[in-house]
């Protein structure tokens, strides 16, 4: 199967394509220059490995509400970086040690930095809410 190129990026990224997600991430990254795209790639190619053992979801669906995220904070005048985002949040999920639903942390993410907090409160705030869980029930396989 062919792969598509990276002036050929698809909006969101299903089951059937063939890139990369952390390919796809970096060449969706909107002000980003394109011959950066190999080394944002290597990034959040480690960042996708960390995040099979953080989340529920796999790097495919993680790559898409990372995108979703960032484009909702950018609307609302709070943008990241696709990195940042999902660096932050793998950063969360750590704590809870047990695996976590990638989209739901997103989203209370995102309603926290819209109810005023910075990346800095709002990754605390997370944090601080997500620790309190359960103890270790994170599959390690």
């Amino acid at each position: 199967m062919a792969t598509k190129s990276d002036a050929d990026v698809p909006t969101w990224l299903s089951h059937t394509d063939a890139m990369e997600p952390a390919r796809w991430l970096a060449a969706r990254e909107p002000g980003q220059p394109a011959s950066g795209v190999a080394a944002r790639s290597e990034h959040l190619r480690h960042s996708l490995a960390r995040a099979r053992t953080a989340f529920i979801e796999d790097p495919r669906m993680v790559a898409n509400r990372t995108v979703q995220l960032g484009q909702m904070l950018a609307e609302s005048g709070r943008p990241e970086s696709y990195a940042d985002l999902l660096d932050g949040l793998e950063a969360v999920a750590d704590r809870t040690r047990r695996k976590q639903l990638y989209g739901e942390m997103c989203q209370h993410y995102y309603n926290t930095r819209l109810q005023g907090a910075d990346r800095t409160e709002a990754l605390a705030r997370l944090t601080e809410r997500y620790a309190a869980q359960a103890p270790d029930t994170r599959d390690t396989r």
